[in-house]
């Protein structure tokens, strides 16, 4: 039947009630500003049986958990409805048992609930409503088959790993949401979707493969190389269209384009801030001594300096910089005015090695962040805190407690370790790669026929000035853009909204459906940006 959909309607008077049927209706089509739409059609796709591949942007991951409105709420399930209505068949997915979020092994916790939002930033949803015990048991797995297979931080080669989803292999080689999807089974994820004979699917897979090494500031992890991704995209592809399947695919986001990056300024230290301004005099005398070292070794650029009136850049460990420990530490020791400098902080002359070595230790590969450089976005509970190990090395080494706690201070006396900051060589890596799996992407979908997405720059958009959809303009900025999640990585539902959107375009344009005409793309303020801390 054909839909239409009402743009405008005047109101009749009383008056007019009493005309003739044929007069009433050629008064209420003059009017009327009407849009007749056409039916949806399916054009050359065949959404009958429909299956999606994924990591956890396909199983509706949002807000640092899976659960059950996010998964409701996911993009291939919003994809589903629109299906159904063409003839798509029933749509399973592996529900969470709540809308807490985490999981328990044998009754002892494994991953953590949901966050919520506290009013000023992101919180863990029991800092609100107290302690929980998350209803999902990771040994007693719900029964499938499932038509989402979006597993939560799977990479690329993840979805083609035998045993990825057997319990038996956890911790070290099987991912616990992956065992909820393949039911404690040795089979691949791929298998799982081939078992189901799809007339069409759905594959977004990829940025778990620079992803986990981003969000680790480049300190953990690594990125995927690119001959291993290439076998596994290639291996995944050409089995699903083997029978002739249709399908989308979308490529990677440039990871450093959301919250988790974006969110924490390089210069978060205020000087209005009663723990920080006061102490900036004392700072920057202490620093006056390093930065004549980093002048004498022609390394000015190294100086750290507080400003006063202004807010100041962070001190970080660079990590590409030359190490000038020893430099710094043989410097000072030649320098007649360095025991007068170590007896101010209460030290015998005796302790002026120690404290040359301490000093070149901490402060040889340190400098002040720039606007390139991108802290994630836990160092905003890191930054201006004590780090009470460095403080025991330290005391271990003969400082007095008080003393040590001042030259311990993450990103202010203590420069911040590589894990909290991601560096312009690593973006530059992880930009390289990124270019590369994208690659891939473009030239798998072109070579198979199939519909593609370009969510790179979908991201870069909301990014860059926001999406404009309905009523609604979205963007990338944390709690407050309306895509992204309180993670600062996934998105929310009404993000997914969007994306799912774009995947029906996409379908539009290479298959010749008609979502975008029949007016069956959906309305993304329809879907919300947060849930509530009672909903469980």
């Amino acid at each position: 039947m054909k839909k239409i959909k009402y743009i405008a309607l005047s109101l009749l008077t009383l008056g007019f009630i009493a005309c003739e049927n044929d007069q009433l209706e050629d008064l209420r089509n003059r009017g009327n500003d009407t849009e007749v739409l056409p039916e949806l059609t399916t054009g050359a796709a065949n959404f009958s049986n429909f299956v999606s591949l994924g990591n956890s942007l396909t199983a509706g991951f949002t807000d640092n958990a899976l659960f059950i409105a996010g998964q409701e709420n996911s993009y291939p399930n919003i994809l589903s409805q629109k299906f159904a209505q063409v003839g798509g068949g029933a749509f399973t997915q592996p529900l969470m048992s709540d809308n807490i979020g985490g999981m328990t092994l044998g009754g002892m916790r494994i991953l953590e609930p949901r966050l919520v939002f506290g009013g000023a930033g992101p919180v863990p949803l029991e800092s609100i409503i107290g302690p929980v015990t998350p209803g999902t048991e990771l040994s007693t797995p719900p029964a499938g088959p499932f038509n989402n297979l979006g597993v939560p931080g799977a990479l690329s080669f993840h979805l083609i790993a035998p045993g990825y989803g057997n319990l038996g292999n956890f911790p070290a080689a099987a991912n616990p949401y992956a065992v909820r999807v393949a039911g404690n089974s040795d089979a691949t994820l791929l298998e799982l979707a081939l078992a189901q004979s799809p007339t069409f699917f759905s594959l977004w897979i990829g940025n778990n493969d620079v992803l986990g090494y981003a969000t680790s500031g480049g300190a953990a992890g690594a990125l995927t190389d690119q001959g291993t991704f290439d076998f596994a995209y290639n291996t995944l592809i050409t089995n699903l269209t083997a029978s002739g399947a249709d399908g989308v695919v979308a490529n990677i986001p440039d990871v450093t384009s959301i919250p988790f990056f974006t969110t924490v300024p390089h210069d978060p230290l205020d000087p209005s801030n009663p723990s920080f301004g006061p102490q900036i005099p004392t700072l920057n005398g202490i620093f006056g001594q390093l930065n004549q070292v980093f002048a004498f070794l022609g390394e000015p650029e190294r100086a750290i300096i507080f400003s006063e009136t202004a807010a100041s850049p962070v001190v970080i460990q660079d990590e590409s910089l030359a190490n000038l420990s020893a430099q710094i530490a043989g410097t000072l020791l030649a320098s007649p005015t360095f025991p007068a400098f170590v007896q101010s902080f209460g030290l015998p002359p005796e302790a002026a090695p120690l404290v040359a070595g301490l000093l070149g230790t901490v402060y040889g590969q340190a400098r002040q962040a720039t606007p390139e450089d991108l802290l994630v976005l836990p160092s905003s509970a890191i930054i201006g805190t004590v780090n009470t190990d460095q403080v025991a090395f330290l005391v271990s080494q003969g400082l007095s407690v008080e003393l040590a706690g001042q030259f311990s201070v993450e990103g202010v006396s203590l420069p911040l370790a590589d894990n909290w900051v991601l560096l312009p060589t690593e973006q530059a890596e992880i930009a390289q790669a990124t270019a590369g799996f994208n690659a891939t992407i473009s030239n798998a979908a072109n070579q198979a026929g199939l519909a593609f997405v370009d969510a790179n720059a979908l991201l870069n958009q909301l990014a860059n000035g926001g999406i404009t959809t309905g009523n609604y303009t979205l963007n990338s900025s944390l709690v407050f853009g309306g895509a992204f999640s309180l993670d600062g990585v996934h998105p929310t539902a009404r993000g997914y909204a969007l994306i799912a959107n774009e995947f029906m375009r996409a379908i539009d344009l290479n298959y010749g459906s008609n979502f975008n005409a029949s007016g069956n793309f959906v309305d993304v303020g329809n879907y919300p940006t947060n849930y509530s801390p009672q909903l469980q």
